[in-house]
């Protein structure tokens, strides 16, 4: 068996660590294919050391352009390398246009898609990653989904519960595995200096530091926090627009305010540690401010990472002055509501999805559920209805009474539940397919 990890950014090969060390583990067959999204200092040869990854073995190059050109270009140079290495299965993370790119050339080659991190909806199409995760789930095979919320997503898309698997995130496996080697190898703390709480902040998302209006906002709320130093390593689009719009000065100037330049991952996942709290903009770092135990404020008015919220871990304060200034008064200064966000349940998993994916992945291997096929049976009409189920029996023996149902969906009352197995339907209605 040979598999085909395709990544392109930091989040994707950092959230990828941990799987390819489970591949490593069991001796599997791999190649890495960088398509050269990201092509600074952080995704050269010294990342992959600093991670303890093996080189990529194949760098697209792709750098830096428009969203169209970018993806053409990746396309033909992963399809290259797909027609000549010939993997049983491709392999993406997220929802990057590297997703999107090694996602299509493969389901165009007639290999097998698996898709890690599946499922995530913000339902915000201005987005470019939502157009990307879903244009990769219509060409995935295999649906690597970090909670029972994400499986739902995609069951209401109209796909298949045996090809949506709850593995849990592989961010919390990689936040494990990649602590440990910051341990031993940062010194961010030591050079930063500082003395008390601290307050991590990132902000980089076009909606928020190209808006003025929203940048002020945010500014002000920064500029009115006290009793915390807040760490704000600054993203080079933030630093231009904060100069333009003449925000720049007020935050170096403020006493409790450390402006530093963008630092490596080890790094700040050493800074996250030692937080009291993270603001952020970021996807990523809301999973692993719930995974460190850290509360979190979240810059944005929706996210597809709406299980933290209702974990009780992170709250959306969108751009409002007072929501950012009033919640991080209360989490700073109540320990009571301090010590419920940090303890919220993670929903994200204990560690363990890379072996849960790569498990799913060799049985459908070892069945020849990745060898995709032309159908060879006339195709039965998949037409779907409603069943309200009032007799004591669970998914399985439902489905092994009645061979001509396929069950898609479960609902408690108005709650769609996944339909797990040995999940009792008794008083609860199906959607199936026959």
């Amino acid at each position: 068996m040979k598999i085909a990890f395709i990544i392109g950014t930091r989040p994707e090969i950092i959230k990828m660590s941990p799987l390819i060390d489970e591949v490593d583990k069991r001796g599997i067959d791999y190649i890495l294919v960088h398509t050269g999204q990201h092509y600074d200092h952080e995704m050269s040869q010294q990342f992959f050391l600093d991670l303890e990854l093996r080189e990529p073995d194949y760098n697209i190059g792709v750098g830096s352009d428009s969203h169209g050109k970018q993806t053409a270009t990746m396309l033909k140079g992963i399809e290259d390398v797909l027609i000549s290495e010939k993997p049983d299965i491709v392999l993406v993370q997220g929802d990057t246009n590297a997703v999107l790119a090694g996602a299509l050339a493969a389901s165009k080659l007639h290999i097998a898609v698996g898709h890690v991190e599946a499922g995530l909806r913000s339902y915000d199409k201005t987005m470019p990653e939502e157009i990307n995760r879903m244009v990769a789930d219509v060409c995935t095979n295999l649906f690597f989904v970090p909670t029972e919320q994400t499986a739902v997503n995609l069951l209401f898309e109209g796909l298949s519960p045996e090809n949506v698997f709850i593995t849990g995130n592989t961010v919390v496996d990689a936040c494990y595995r990649n602590l440990k080697i910051a341990r031993k190898s940062s010194n961010i703390m030591s050079q930063l200096k500082l003395e008390g709480n601290i307050l991590s902040l990132t902000l980089h998302r076009a909606e928020n530091v190209d808006d003025r209006e929203r940048l002020e906002n945010i500014i002000e709320a920064l500029l009115t926090i006290e009793d915390v130093n807040i760490v704000f390593p600054v993203h080079p689009r933030t630093v231009k627009t904060l100069k333009e719009f003449g925000m720049y000065t007020k935050l170096e100037k403020a006493p409790h305010i450390k402006m530093i330049k963008p630092v490596g991952y080890l790094d700040f996942l050493i800074l996250q540690s030692h937080s009291k709290l993270m603001i952020t903009d970021s996807g990523g770092i809301q999973e692993e401010a719930i995974t460190l135990d850290v509360p979190c404020l979240t810059l944005r008015y929706n996210t597809e990472r709406p299980e933290t919220v209702q974990a009780g871990g992170n709250i959306l304060v969108g751009a409002s002055t007072e929501k950012i200034t009033k919640n991080v008064s209360q989490i700073l200064n109540d320990e009571a509501t301090h010590r419920r966000m940090r303890e919220a349940l993670n929903p994200y998993g204990d560690g363990t999805a890379s072996e849960k994916i790569l498990d799913k992945i060799l049985n459908s291997y070892n069945k020849g559920n990745l060898e995709i096929k032309p159908p060879e049976e006339i195709a039965l009409n998949n037409l779907k209805k409603l069943i309200i189920v009032d007799e004591t029996i669970s998914v399985a023996e439902f489905e092994n009474k009645h061979p001509e149902y396929r069950i898609n969906l479960v609902f408690d009352g108005e709650i769609p539940i996944y339909p797990h197995p040995d999940l009792p339907l008794k008083g609860k209605s199906i959607i199936v397919t026959y």
